[in-house]
């Protein structure tokens, strides 16, 4: 039996130099997307479920009152309890209730429930002449990345990479997701500065693998399910983007084959500069992995060849407490600062 994992060791030297041959992504970036109104209090929020199912109602209840603490009214969508083996009902009703939310014109705004897995299999039953006519703006993350790179490729107007309807919606999340989604503003995203009695902070660190500035399109998500995107009409063109990602679950080895697919699919030789957010529990601590890779020295074999700003550690992912990232608008790195500067409002 072949040790994948082992056998990574080989593809992992050659990265580097097949990279290096590569043209220098164009500095010229697709035009900007669309913007969907702001919200503000009391809008009707459309509640989907395009993946995987809730665990009961009472969960559900929780995403309710999310929505209410907000000053939004909530609206359920007409399959969003509905659950199909690990899905929230079948393909054409997620996709039926996604459609619905955005010909609702008293719906002002479409949050994700939660992610899993599924939303790729709905791509094909939206109605993209109903989207592109209705832009709203859509919010959720992890499998919702689908759902992201398919509104960039298709819709014409930006979404938000954000925390779902049924996270926890800490005092990060909530504030940098109001101060985007509400007032139209154009942060900074900086990591907090963590309150730890040490010398030196551990907490919230970036890394910077290649140094320097550089703006363009904001796209990306989950790397898991923007790999499986790749070859399929539903990923936009990455031509001088800022790409983020980010994952959960993930060993070494698996994010090096994703990441390979990245390069070998033409994604990463076209982006402007990188932003590697969180990887949750992504690092695989058998009794032999000494002198394996680490995440860190992935990324390096894949990101530093590239000649473009890159750097690790933004809060976002599948963390507690996460920034809201606008897909689709103007943005700028400083991989020296471990920053992300958005050039433009991701709302009207």
């Amino acid at each position: 039996m072949i040790d994948r994992r082992g056998a990574l060791w080989g593809l992992g030297l050659t990265v580097g130099a097949v990279a290096l041959s590569r043209a220098m992504p164009a500095s010229a970036a697709p035009s900007p997307l669309k913007r969907p109104p702001r919200l503000k209090a009391g809008d009707t929020i459309g509640l989907i479920s395009p993946a995987s199912p809730l665990g009961d109602h009472f969960d559900m209840d929780l995403v309710l009152e999310n929505i209410r603490a907000m000053g939004l009214k909530p609206k359920l969508g007409q399959h969003a309890l509905d659950r199909s083996g690990y899905f929230a009902g079948d393909d054409t009703a997620r996709a039926a209730d996604l459609n619905a939310m955005f010909a609702d014109k008293d719906v002002k705004g479409v949050f994700a429930v939660r992610g899993g897995w599924g939303c790729a299999r709905i791509l094909p039953h939206i109605d993209w002449d109903v989207v592109r006519a209705n832009p709203k703006l859509l919010l959720g993350y992890s499998d919702i990345t689908a759902l992201h790179m398919s509104f960039a490729a298709k819709a014409g107007f930006g979404t938000v990479h954000g925390p779902n309807a049924g996270g926890r919606w800490g005092k990060l999340s909530w504030e940098n997701f109001r101060a985007i989604a509400f007032d139209g503003a154009m942060p900074t995203f900086r990591n907090p500065v963590a309150d730890e009695d040490r010398l030196v902070q551990r907490k919230g660190r970036t890394r910077t693998l290649r140094g320097g500035k550089a703006s363009g399109r904001l796209l990306g998500g989950n790397l898991t399910v923007l790999t499986g995107l790749v070859g399929t009409p539903y990923l936009p063109d990455f031509t001088g983007a800022i790409l983020f990602i980010e994952d959960v679950g993930e060993a070494e080895y698996r994010v090096d084959r994703m990441m390979t697919q990245l390069d070998q699919g033409g994604v990463l030789g076209k982006v402007s500069g990188v932003v590697f957010g969180q990887c949750t529990d992504c690092v695989v601590m058998d009794a032999d992995d000494l002198g394996k890779f680490t995440l860190s020295e992935v990324l390096e074999h894949h990101l530093k060849p590239l000649g473009v700003p890159v750097f690790q550690g933004l809060e976002f992912g599948h963390i507690d407490d996460q920034f809201s990232l606008p897909v689709g608008v103007k943005a700028e790195i400083d991989a020296d600062a471990g920053t992300l500067k958005l050039l433009e409002a991701a709302v009207a």
